[in-house]
């Protein structure tokens, strides 16, 4: 009786040995075959994706906001744009080495043009876009096959920004760095708009930006209603006054009658505005602005769509030149640093300076 009770025993065990051999075998299968999963991407489309996403490829700007989510090590594939690694674009520079060596899967800029082919050569597990066309995100997933995650940001404080981070995160496995720079970007926001919020319209001095570029290079009658580094502090930015919003080209003499007391300009574009200079100097000479040199560098943000580090930079540095005594603790080398650093992973001062697009004072005609 007992042996028969041992035998009974042994089968019993050889089978549930079977079964857990049979199921642990049926698992490794189902995910070396590709485990998937559904997300909702930033313009609200359902993409099923890899369980473990291992390559990447960028195109339009995604690539911006993989480095700042940290997961630029996973690409595979940039755009043209990308790989030129100009001081203009930080998160192209800081990573210009490793992006020389990708493969290409778009022109990029504002005329961009997606490589398709190329992109179902190189195969990676996911293709991060930047832009507001769901329908060329469906295509580009149907001609390649590969899922497509739409990324996108209407402003440097705005929620689907942060929610572009998140997303990535979530995606690549890097929600630390993420949310990390998600809940950097909301300080900085709140500490800004904390400096300046209650600051009386009459003691606010009126400001001016000239020499915005948007669509190509423009003097000193591009600029912006509703500027956001500006916005960010609370600024009273002269334009606004047009009821208009985003870049737009002013008449002179509008400036003239405005009269500004502080004049910020692109950097990038004083060659255009020293080009004006030497044909309308009266013009310039009458500013008060100019005439008591208060003229100060605006670092350019949007070079392939907007460099929010940048832009955060921008309103700091404004913040601190508008209105001194609000601004009176903070070392603006030391924020920009600290910006630059949580998002781009390294100081960046010394390379905007070294392109000659750095922050500082101005003179009109040199």
């Amino acid at each position: 009786m007992k042996k028969t009770f041992t035998i009974f025993l042994i089968m019993v065990l050889m089978m549930s040995l079977a079964a857990c051999g049979g199921q642990d075998d049926s698992g490794t299968q189902d995910k070396q075959a590709g485990e998937s999963y559904t997300i909702t991407d930033m313009l609200g489309r359902e993409v099923e994706i890899p369980a473990d996403v291992n390559t990447i490829a960028a195109v339009n700007s995604a690539a911006r906001f993989i480095t700042y989510a940290g997961a630029a090590d996973k690409l595979v594939g940039v755009t043209d744009l990308d790989k030129k690694g100009e001081p203009g674009m930080p998160y192209a520079y800081v990573n210009r080495e490793s992006f020389a060596d990708l493969a290409s899967t778009g022109s990029g800029g504002s005329e961009d043009t997606t490589y398709a082919e190329e992109l179902v050569t190189l195969a990676p597990d996911l293709i991060f876009a930047y832009t507001s066309d769901t329908a060329a995100l469906d295509e580009l997933s149907r001609q390649t096959g590969i899922p497509v995650v739409g990324l996108y940001a209407t402003d440097m404080f705005a929620e689907d920004f942060l929610g572009s981070l998140t997303l990535v995160g979530s995606v690549m496995g890097t929600e630390e760095q993420a949310d990390k720079v998600a809940e950097a970007i909301r300080g900085w926001q709140k500490d800004l708009s904390d400096r300046t919020k209650d600051i009386a319209e009459e003691d606010k001095p009126t400001v001016y930006m000239g020499g915005m570029g948007y669509r190509g290079p423009h003097g000193f009658e591009g600029t912006c209603a509703l500027y956001p580094p500006f916005a960010a502090i609370n600024a009273k930015n002269v334009v606004d006054e047009t009821g208009q919003s985003g870049a737009l080209l002013i008449d002179l003499e509008k400036v003239t009658v405005w009269d500004p007391e502080i004049i910020f300009v692109n950097p990038s574009n004083m060659y255009l505005i020293n080009e004006d200079y030497e044909k309308n100097s009266a013009f310039y000479d009458n500013l008060t602005a100019v005439k008591e040199g208060k003229l100060y560098s605006q670092v350019s943000y949007n070079y392939n769509s907007t460099n929010m580090e940048i832009a955060i930079a921008d309103a700091y540095y404004a913040g601190s030149i508008i209105y001194p005594e609000a601004f009176s603790d903070v070392d603006f080398n030391e924020k920009a640093e600290e910006i630059f650093t949580t998002m781009l992973g390294c100081e960046y001062l010394d390379v905007l300076d070294e392109a000659g697009i750095g922050f500082g004072r101005l003179t009109i005609g040199e």
